[in-house]
């Protein structure tokens, strides 16, 4: 770590949906600043407490794939963070990416503190403008999360070999980022 750019101490949280969580996970987690993730399941029916990988894929539970991103601001700005993620997902796609296809895929930003809608929404905007199909990427309020199996947790890392829609070079390009550089 630069000296310039010293760790606040204080995390923030972020919870992000952006195809299969696999690789999602495996990228954020290389972002300088992030301090911890976990995969599991956001923003699905409320009366449906803890579901598995195989309700939330096969039985419309309305969860979709997602990574809960513990992040220090002071290294790495929420800003930063969400372009950072934008370099992974296509936001005009419905309910898939890459390969991916289903409900459970949708990508998202979903946030728990109401702060943070402000700095999202001004990147989704800035994101807009770079396509000219319309984005179908959620921003809303974090309603729910589950976390997933344990097996789903850091799978690339157990299996280095297994499918990711992220291309691999992302996720080594991602770890040779400063994220004020994206701020």
């Amino acid at each position: 770590m630069s000296s310039d750019h010293q760790s606040s101490n204080t995390l923030r949280k972020i919870f992000l949906a952006g195809g299969c969580f696999w690789g999602v996970q495996q990228y954020m987690a290389g972002i300088r600043g992030v301090a911890a993730t976990e995969v599991g399941y956001a923003n699905g029916d409320p009366s449906i407490e803890n579901p598995s990988y195989e309700a939330v894929r096969y039985e419309n539970t309305g969860h979709t794939e997602a990574v809960r991103i513990d992040y220090d601001p002071a290294l790495c700005p929420l800003k930063a963070l969400l372009r950072l993620f934008y370099e992974i997902i296509d936001p005009t796609e419905v309910d898939r990416q890459g390969h991916d296809i289903g409900h459970n895929y949708r990508t998202g930003v979903y946030y728990t503190d109401q702060a943070d809608l402000p700095v999202i929404t001004e990147t989704v905007r800035e994101l807009a403008g770079k396509y000219e199909k319309p984005l179908a990427m959620e921003v809303l309020p974090l309603a729910n999360f589950w976390t997933a199996e344990e097996y789903h947790q850091d799978y690339l890392e157990k299996n280095p070999t297994g499918y990711c829609h992220v291309p691999l070079a992302k996720i080594r390009w991602v770890k040779t980022v400063d994220p004020m550089d994206f701020a």
